[in-house]
């Protein structure tokens, strides 16, 4: 059964209608109100855009242009949405019928979560294909030529029954090499490892302790986020590996279960290489990085700082490359789940999503509600572009 989709697809009394989706306007806004500031000042937190819907994926184009995917999860008549640098209007990405999943087999958006722009400006993004149950895809497209790029179908061998691929990065110096986070039913969640130019997939380190949920119930809004099915039963959140990033030389990638107490890494070398190392022996070359709290999205800057969204302290916080401690950097109480760090123009930027007022997450009620905001911040040195 692919219960989670099943699930979010089933519950919910709120969704918004396609005739407001059809263009989006979203609002420039002053300043946040720093309220509950860590080291707000020195970051320089700014308060970017105010969102009529709830994202699910970021990226930075060179041109400075925001490309956000909208949450399967509330429903969005569009997949995926620009918003031009100078500009406040979103508006379909890459044209209304892709957007709106109407578009032929081959290009047409399902679900998009992940997504990310590299130097020559392809947007690569992960279609996972849950709130349709169509087949799992890639799709790259030029945002420069607006043309299709690529296209590359995920393989069935490289995925499960209740795969949920999630997020994915593109090396920025060498776009040859894709990795996904697929956290699927917990105790199988896995990365998977694309060959750009033939397209091949490979599953790794499936069921490791590095790719499986933790323990720690995740709380917010001072309550246990859960999942709830069609007939009210608790549904397994897909708590497993879900933040990924990796280093501007391409040799260290980073990644960690949404709810596990571990940032963990391992050279890419030891997993898209086959010959390099037998796949029974991945699990050997993986390091523990550095403790971290309940976190989604994950970035990192050209000194290896790791930055994180901190769910459950309406945060961001980093490791610090030289001593691999955690530390909060910025927060503030509209941090409703925060996600989708990424890198550009000198700036880190982050939005909200509120996914714990989700209906799935929120006992069949949709108590999200606007605004869903998109942050600005300085990171402790300059970041990578695409991530």
């Amino acid at each position: 059964m692919r219960s989670l989709l099943q699930a979010q697809c089933s519950v919910g009394n709120r969704y918004l209608t396609a005739a407001l989706l059809t263009l989006l306007t979203f609002a420039v806004i002053g300043p946040a109100d720093l309220r509950a500031g860590v080291d707000n000042a020195k970051a320089k937190l700014e308060l970017v855009h105010e969102l009529s819907h709830g994202p699910a994926g970021m990226t930075i184009t060179p041109s400075g242009d925001i490309i956000l995917s909208l949450h399967q999860y509330y429903r969005p008549a569009h997949r995926v949405v620009k918003i031009s640098a100078g500009t406040t209007t979103a508006v379909p990405f890459p044209n209304d019928p892709i957007s709106r999943g109407l578009e032929g087999e081959g290009t047409r958006l399902d679900a998009v979560q992940g997504l990310q722009c590299d130097k020559k400006g392809i947007v690569w993004m992960l279609d996972n294909g849950r709130r349709g149950e169509v087949a799992p895809k890639i799709v790259a497209w030029n945002d420069k030529k607006n043309t299709l790029f690529k296209r590359i179908q995920l393989s069935d061998e490289c995925l499960r029954v209740d795969s949920f691929v999630n997020d994915l990065v593109v090396d920025p110096e060498d776009p040859s090499t894709i990795y996904i986070t697929d956290p699927a039913g917990g105790d199988n969640a896995a990365l998977i490892v694309v060959d750009v130019e033939t397209g091949t997939t490979n599953r790794v380190l499936e069921g490791d302790i590095s790719v499986q949920p933790g323990s720690a119930d995740l709380i917010m809004d001072s309550r246990v986020v859960e999942a709830q099915g069609i007939d009210g039963s608790p549904v397994r959140p897909q708590f497993g590996v879900n933040g990924i990033t990796l280093d501007r030389k391409g040799k260290w990638l980073y990644f960690c279960p949404l709810n596990g107490d571990f940032l963990y890494r391992v050279e890419t070398k030891f997993i898209k290489n086959e010959e390099l190392i037998p796949k029974e022996e991945i699990s050997d070359k993986v390091e523990v990085y550095a403790r971290k709290p309940p976190c989604d999205g994950i970035s990192i800057d050209r000194d290896d700082n790791i930055y994180l969204t901190d769910l459950g302290a309406k945060a961001i916080g980093v490791i610090d490359s030289n001593y691999r401690k955690y530390r909060l950097l910025v927060s503030d109480p509209l941090f409703d789940w925060p996600d989708g760090l990424c890198f550009g123009d000198n700036r880190f930027y982050f939005y909200t999503n509120q996914l714990h007022r989700s209906a799935l997450f929120n006992k069949g009620t949709d108590s999200a509600h606007p605004g869903f905001y998109l942050f600005e911040f300085k990171g402790l040195t300059s970041g990578i572009e695409g991530n």
